[in-house]
């Protein structure tokens, strides 16, 4: 169970980061929807390694291949199993790591947990995993894109203290695919990777914020209490690997505000009730009411650094442990086709769920 995610629309990703591939099963794809390779493949390279000089270097083609579900081109309504082959798997760079536990990964929690770990590349909870998220994500896009004209964007917005000036409910795919680091901003950009590129020659890395925007999403999905739009939102940025925090609409920031202040005001525009301002980021009670979705998810810098570092062996014996193998320096720019994926799988499953409850 705990491999799978969502209710009507579900997902269950299956893998490791050295196993022969990774992939993942989508139940519940409502039948006839035009669906090939072709529509799923351009997410994937987005989020795939060997892309750019501020990623890591591990060379794969991430191909998909749908293996079941689909016929002559369309869905067929039961499950859709789809395959990524890992082709340039190093296992020899991990040996060291059979035995001790790597700091601030989840070496030493899995071999407490499970008492076996599948330690090259660091097995399940390698970001290879998020190939299944991402090539579902694709289908859940299109679902949402075509039967309800809803927009799902993600982009960097910003690396350790460098903020860039993006506007979530007009920035566009084409400016956020501009740049290798996905980032809108471009003077912004370009500083950003600087420092990312200053940080990896150093051995080290560094994290940010994703911001995460969705357009055109009707007034009534979510649900209220327990399954609110934005607790589902959270959930699912938090099982990102990497993820550390989520706020949505004004987030933290409005604690500095009064009610008064922080309030969205009501007014009718074009025969619809629209708000004047979008602090609370498009959900309301829980549910979306009609303004643009909007949020960020902060991301740690990666663990995996090329120093020496003190940790604890197998044995529970005190030892030391210097990163090796090919590691991104910041995550970012692959985390927004992972960010874009996890929010079209959201709300694609709870735009079916209204469907079948309020037609």
């Amino acid at each position: 169970m705990s491999n799978s995610f969502g209710h009507l629309f579900r997902i269950t990703t299956w893998g490791e980061s050295h196993g022969g591939g990774v992939g993942v099963v989508v139940d519940g794809c409502p039948p006839q929807l035009k669906l090939t390779e072709a529509d799923i493949q351009p997410d994937l390279d987005r989020r795939r390694p060997g892309q750019s000089k501020i990623v890591t270097p591990r060379k794969e083609s991430d191909t998909v291949h749908i293996l079941s579900g689909t016929f002559e081109g369309k869905t067929l309504g039961t499950p859709i199993s789809m395959w990524v082959k890992n082709e340039d798997q190093r296992s020899e760079a991990y040996n060291e790591m059979a035995t001790k536990f790597r700091p601030s990964h989840a070496d030493y929690t899995y071999h407490a947990k499970y008492g076996i770990r599948a330690w090259p590349g660091g097995g399940r909870t390698s970001a290879r995993e998020t190939i299944g998220r991402v090539a579902a994500g694709a289908i859940a896009k299109k679902i949402l894109s075509e039967q309800f004209g809803v927009e799902v964007l993600a982009y960097v917005k910003q690396v350790q203290k460098l903020v860039a000036d993006v506007d979530p409910e007009t920035v566009k795919a084409k400016q956020i695919e501009s740049n290798i680091l996905r980032c809108p901003d471009s003077t912004m950009a370009a500083k950003m990777i600087r420092l990312i590129e200053k940080t990896r020659t150093a051995g080290d890395s560094v994290g940010g914020i994703v911001e995460g925007v969705a357009r055109g999403v009707p007034v009534g999905w979510g649900e209220p209490v327990f399954d609110r739009l934005e607790a589902d939102l959270a959930k699912a940025m938090m099982s990102l690997p990497a993820s550390k925090g989520f706020d949505i609409g004004s987030g933290f920031g409005g604690i500095t505000m009064t009610g008064m202040e922080h309030n969205d005001a009501f007014r009718m525009k074009g025969g619809k009730v629209r708000t004047v301002t979008n602090r609370s980021g498009g959900i309301q009670g829980g549910i979306s009411n009609g303004e643009a979705i909007y949020f960020r998810v902060a991301f740690k810098p990666v663990a995996t650094v090329m120093h020496e570092q003190d940790t604890v062996d197998s044995s529970y014996k005190n030892t030391t442990l210097k990163g090796r193998g090919r590691h991104d320096p910041c995550v970012l720019p692959r985390a927004v086709p992972m960010v874009e994926a996890m929010t079209a799988l959201v709300l694609v499953d709870h735009a079916l769920r209204h469907k079948a409850q309020c037609g």
